[in-house]
C-alpha cells in the first residue's frame, strides 16, 4: 500500500521516518538550525472521522509531498483584491455548496487583504490553473515559519502552488505580524493578535469570492507555521478536513481539545534543537522577550493525536520507517 493511500484509509493514524530533510533554501528561518545527514521526520496521519463522514477528505492535497519544496516560481501576484472580513458560520454545510455567482478570483495570484482587529492583514491567494469555478475545490492555508518568513516567500518555496495548479485548488498563504504566528504563549510581540480569527476570515472570503468545497479546507506550515496548523485542528475541527504540520509539536501550555477527530500528517526532524524532538523546554528566538513554551516532543504529540482519536493498541511498523496504528474511532 503506497503511503498517500494509507493516509486516506478511515481509522489510521501513521508514523513514518526518512532522511533528511532540509528547510526550503529559498525561505531563510533563523528559527531553525539546518539539519544534519542523520535528520528524520516524524509524520502521523489519521483519516477524518466516521461520526462525521461528510468531512472525510476524498483528496487531501496537505497530504502529499508536504516539505517536499518545488523549484521557485518567478511569478510575482499581480492583482489586489481587498475584503472586510466578515462573520464565519464555522458549521458543516448543511447543504450542496453553490458555485452561482463565485467568479472574483482568476487563475494564478492575487495580492489580497482584509481588516481584523482594527489591522490590515495581508495575503496571498493562488488560485490553480485548472480551476474553473465550474464545481467545489478544495481550499489549503499554508503559513509561513517565524522572523524571515512570509507569504511571498512561502508561496515560492513550499511547492504547493505548483501543486495546485497540477491537482486543481486554491491555496493562500497570509502574512504573520512580526513576521510569526500567535498561539497563546508564542510567538508574535503581541498575545492579543488573533490568528485563528485570521484563518477562518480568510476562510470566509475566499469562499465568497471562488467555489471552495466546505467540506475540503486544509491547513498547513512550516515551524512556527506548523505550530498554527497543529492549532487550527485542535480549535476548528469544524472547519478543517486535515492539517499538515512540520517542524513543530503540540506544546504543554496549550491544550488541545478538538470537536471531532481530525486528520494529522505531522512531519519532524530529529536535529532541531528550537523544538526538540524529544520535546521539553525551550525560548522562541525572538527579537523581544517571550517565556520559554515546553513542547510535547515528536513522539509525544504523535502519541497525543492517537489518544484524541481514540486509536487502540500499538503502531505497527511498516515500510519507510512508517508506524500504524489501525484501530482507531
Amino acid at each position: 500500500m503506497s503511503w498517500r493511500v494509507s493516509v486516506l484509509v478511515a481509522g489510521l493514524i501513521v508514523g513514518c521516518s526518512e532522511g533528511p530533510v532540509t528547510p526550503p533554501r529559498e525561505q531563510p528561518d533563523v528559527d531553525k538550525e539546518p539539519p544534519d545527514e542523520g535528520e528524520q521526520v516524524q509524520r502521523d496521519a489519521r483519516a477524518a472521522a466516521p461520526l462525521d463522514a461528510s468531512r472525510t477528505p476524498d483528496a487531501t492535497p496537505s497530504a502529499r509531498d508536504a516539505v517536499v519544496p518545488a523549484e521557485p516560481d518567478a511569478r510575482e501576484p499581480t492583482t489586489s483584491n481587498e475584503q472586510d472580513a466578515g462573520p464565519l458560520d464555522s458549521g458543516a454545510p448543511s447543504e450542496p455548496v453553490s458555485c452561482d455567482g463565485k467568479t472574483g478570483l482568476k487563475a494564478g495570484d492575487t495580492n489580497a487583504s482584509l481588516m481584523l482587529g482594527g489591522q490590515r492583514r495581508t495575503y496571498i491567494v493562488h488560485v490553480g490553473s485548472k480551476v474553473d469555478g465550474s464545481k467545489p475545490v478544495p481550499l489549503l492555508l499554508d503559513f509561513h515559519p517565524m522572523l524571515f518568513g512570509t507569504a511571498s516567500s512561502q508561496r515560492r518555496s513550499s511547492g504547493y502552488a505548483e501543486l495546485a495548479d497540477q491537482e486543481g485548488f486554491v491555496v493562500a498563504y497570509a502574512d504573520g505580524l512580526d513576521n510569526a504566528w500567535n498561539l497563546g504563549p508564542c510567538c508574535t510581540r503581541s498575545r492579543e493578535v488573533d490568528d485563528f480569527a485570521l484563518a477562518l476570515a480568510m476562510i470566509e472570503t475566499i469562499s465568497n469570492q471562488t467555489c471552495i468545497d466546505e467540506k475540503r479546507i486544509y491547513a498547513a506550515g512550516y515551524s512556527n507555521g506548523g505550530g498554527l496548523s497543529h492549532y487550527l485542528a485542535c480549535k476548528h475541527a469544524d472547519v478543517f478536513a486535515a492539517v499538515s504540520p512540520a517542524a513543530f509539536d503540540l506544546i504543554e501550555e496549550v491544550p488541545c481539545e478538538p470537536s471531532r477527530p481530525i486528520s494529522v500528517i505531522s512531519f519532524r526532524g530529529t536535529s532541531d534543537n528550537i523544538v526538540p524532538y524529544a520535546g521539553g523546554a525551550s525560548t522562541p528566538p525572538t527579537p523581544y522577550r517571550l517565556d520559554p513554551i515546553h513542547f510535547l516532543g515528536a513522539e509525544g504529540t504523535f502519541k497525543k493525536w492517537a489518544e484524541i482519536d481514540g486509536c487502540k493498541g500499538q503502531p505497527i511498523s511498516g515500510a519507510n520507517g512508517c508506524q500504524t496504528y489501525s484501530q482507531c474511532e
